[in-house]
C-alpha cells in the first residue's frame, strides 16, 4: 500500500464483501485495481500485425461467454496468432472475466471489434488469408483440411455455431474427429485444438526451410 501511495495512486480500504462483489467470482487476493477501459484495436492493426508470411487470426462469431472468450484469447496468444476479431454486438468483450481467464493474454495481442464480420472476412481475404470455419457439421476433419499459411479461423457461438452469412464467407470447413459419446468439446477447447494444428504445420514448414 505504501508503494502505491508513494506513486500517487489513490488507495481505499474496503470490507472484503466489497471486493467479493466487484471481482470475478470473488477471486481478488485482497486487492482490486481500477483501470481505464480496454482499448480495442482496429482490423487494420490486426492485418498489420500479421506481416507477410504465415499468420493466424481468430474470428469469433458471437461467442458470448466471457470465460470461453478469455480462454480463446489465451490460446491465440500462446500459439502466436496475429490477433482476434469479434463483433461489436452480442459478443463477450474484454472485461474482468476475460482478463482473468486469458491469464493476461488480452494485453499482448490485438483484439479488434468490427461492425460486420462478413465484411471483416473480405478484408482478411484481401490481405491473403484463407478463411476456415471450425464447425462440427463439416465433412472433413482438421487432419485433412489446409490449416496452414495465412489463416483466418472462424468459430461460432456456444449455442448456434457459425451464422449462415459468415459461414458463406468460409473457403472451407473442418471439424475435430471424436470417438466418445459427448456431443462435442466446448468452443474454447475446440479452438485450442485447431490453433495447435495450425502451429504444428507452421513449425514443420519452418523446419523444412
Amino acid at each position: 500500500m505504501g508503494r502505491l501511495a508513494d506513486a500517487g495512486v489513490p488507495v481505499q480500504t474496503v470490507p472484503r464483501a466489497k471486493l467479493d462483489a466487484i471481482s470475478s467470482h470473488g477471486a481478488h487476493q485482497g486487492i482490486a485495481v481500477q483501470v481505464r477501459p480496454y482499448t480495442y484495436a482496429s482490423l487494420e492493426d490486426v492485418v498489420e500485425a500479421s506481416g507477410q508470411g504465415p499468420a493466424l487470426v481468430l474470428v469469433l462469431d458471437h461467442v458470448t461467454d466471457e470465460g470461453n472468450f478469455g480462454a480463446i484469447v489465451r490460446s491465440a496468444e500462446v500459439v502466436g496468432a496475429a490477433g482476434v476479431v469479434i463483433p461489436k454486438v452480442r459478443s463477450a468483450g474484454v472485461g474482468v472475466g476475460a482478463y482473468k481467464t486469458s491469464a493476461g493474454a488480452a494485453l499482448h495481442l490485438p483484439i479488434a471489434q468490427v461492425p460486420n464480420l462478413a465484411t471483416a472476412l473480405d478484408r482478411l481475404k484481401g490481405a491473403g488469408f484463407w478463411v476456415a470455419g471450425g464447425t462440427e457439421h463439416a465433412e472433413q476433419d482438421l487432419w485433412h483440411a489446409p490449416l496452414e499459411g495465412r489463416l483466418a479461423l472462424v468459430v461460432g457461438s456456444e449455442g448456434d455455431g457459425i451464422s449462415r452469412l459468415v459461414r458463406e464467407k468460409c473457403d472451407f470447413e473442418c471439424r475435430l474427429p471424436q470417438r466418445g459419446r459427448v456431443e462435442s468439446l466446448n468452443v474454447a477447447q475446440a479452438t485450442t485444438a485447431l490453433c495447435y494444428e495450425w502451429l504444428r504445420r507452421t513449425m514443420a514448414g519452418e523446419a523444412d526451410e
